[in-house]
């Protein structure tokens, strides 16, 4: 089974205190200046302090898988961004759900009153999903709430977006040069990918970190917390086996139960077949 290895790093990592590498380069005091480094990228601004931008990110779950990668204030803007390495098109939903929490918190911080006659001011939202999986997926493109919507409106109204950029090397050229630890993020990962091509996953996330030490891709980040980063990388790429054994596992269980249902027609087909010759019906 794929999953052998799956299940020995998982239960080594809590998985709701998991800190993936996007957000520890971008959703972290100790990398602020990363976090700023994106949003001047994504947004074509030009911010020099990184105390300008304060991280709000949403570190306790809802519900399971509830917990946004990083959430800036910044200048009157509140920006969440995410990261996914498979597609998923409910990413609106998720993102309608954490500005939800993200605004009702700061209007409790902020001792705001929505039941006051004046109309209060609350920071402009930014909802953006950076994309590296492996199935093909534009450089760009925008998912909206309402394709969600069981009735559809034509009006636009009550409309909430995700942007999602493919940060896959070759995508997005541009965004990726004005970003450099995204680029770096981006350049590890695909050497990750590759290196799991040729050898044992360990063995390929070990050296990717070594090769990006020594060009000096996210060389602050991969020397200080090497180890967790292996641990985090190795756990996110074998999720990704795991699913797919799950799948597998799953289509099998389906042929099986198809087998069962047919085994079991023709068993009482021959059930009422035999009844009826032994009363006499010729077929």
């Amino acid at each position: 089974m794929k999953i052998n290895w799956f299940q020995r790093v998982w239960y080594r990592i809590n998985p709701k205190h998991k800190d993936r590498l996007f957000c520890k380069i971008f959703g972290r005091e100790k990398y602020k200046k990363y976090s700023l480094d994106l949003y001047n990228a994504v947004n074509h601004s030009n911010y020099k302090d990184p105390s300008e931008l304060e991280l709000i990110t949403l570190e306790d779950a809802v519900y399971i898988k509830m917990k946004n990668d990083a959430a800036y204030l910044i200048s009157g803007n509140i920006a969440v961004y995410e990261h996914q390495s498979s597609i998923n098109d409910n990413m609106p939903i998720r993102g309608f759900m954490y500005f939800g929490e993200l605004y009702s918190r700061l209007l409790r911080q902020d001792r705001k009153n929505l039941y006051n006659r004046k109309l209060v001011k609350i920071p402009t939202p930014q909802y953006i999903v950076f994309y590296n999986g492996t199935d093909d997926y534009p450089e760009k493109c925008k998912l909206r709430l309402s394709d969600a919507f069981i009735h559809p409106r034509d009006d636009n109204e009550f409309e909430f977006t995700a942007t999602v950029y493919n940060i896959n090397l070759g995508m997005n050229r541009e965004l990726l040069d004005s970003c450099t630890p995204l680029k770096g993020y981006s350049v590890f990962v695909d050497k990750v990918r590759k290196n799991s091509l040729s050898m044992p996953l360990e063995e390929g996330v070990d050296r990717a970190v070594q090769e990006c030490i020594k060009d000096g891709i996210l060389r602050d980040v991969l020397s200080e917390e090497r180890s967790a980063v292996m641990l985090e990388m190795l756990t996110e790429f074998d999720e990704k086996l795991y699913e797919e054994g799950l799948r597998e596992e799953g289509r099998e269980e389906m042929r099986i139960e198809k087998d069962k249902e047919i085994a079991a027609k023709d068993a009482e087909l021959k059930r009422v077949l035999d009844w009826a010759r032994a009363h006499g019906y010729k077929e």
